[in-house]
């Protein structure tokens, strides 16, 4: 049986999942949230990411558990980020660190050979590759962070493929900070099958 893609992400209500200028301090992303986030991508068999996402994530994750002020949350999240396989897509990169290995195009050929591998599912982010895999129609399932700000202008995570993705609502879950969680999975298969 195959892994499935799960495209993991922050959005605001009207649908940005960064503001302008790659902004990305409105979101809401408290220890109650991390926590959570920690115990959801610890079950991941790894992460796919763009060239942009990825070097954002290794600027700070790799030693965050090191700083003295780091709570519980920060320190898990941490190592977990350090040894969890991840897979970055680039055209420019020729190697990245942290157990992260280079796959240059998405096409439903190389994204077969990942959900192929050993393990759990796994956790795509990135707006800009997330846009890639939907127009190709490969993503599996969806776990949407919906926050409590409308942006009015940013970049938006789901822009116009030209087909529909039937969805079936699997879970919904409200976190204090106001921030609900939207879980769903294809209501068919996708191009991988």
């Amino acid at each position: 049986m195959r892994r499935k893609i799960v495209l993991i992400a922050n959005i605001s209500l009207d649908g940005y999942f960064e503001g302008p200028d790659h902004d990305l301090g409105w979101s809401r992303v408290d220890d109650e949230l991390l926590t959570h986030f920690n115990r959801e991508l610890a079950r991941m068999g790894g992460f796919v990411s763009g060239r942009r996402t990825h070097e954002l994530m290794a600027a700070f994750w790799p030693t965050a558990d090191q700083d003295p002020g780091a709570d519980d949350a920060v320190r898990e999240f941490s190592a977990l980020w350090r040894g969890m396989p991840k897979t970055v897509f680039s055209r420019t990169l020729d190697r990245a660190d942290w157990n992260t290995s280079v796959v240059r195009e998405v096409t439903p050929e190389t994204v077969a050979a990942l959900t192929a591998g050993p393990g759990g599912d796994l956790s795509l982010s990135g707006g800009e590759l997330a846009g890639s895999f939907l127009a190709q129609d490969l993503v599996d399932g969806f776990r949407i962070y919906v926050h409590p700000v409308v942006l009015g202008g940013g970049t938006l995570l789901f822009r116009p493929t030209g087909h529909p993705v039937p969805l079936d609502l699997l879970d919904t879950h409200r976190f204090t900070s106001g921030v609900t969680l939207l879980h769903y999975a294809r209501s068919g298969p996708s191009r991988l099958g």
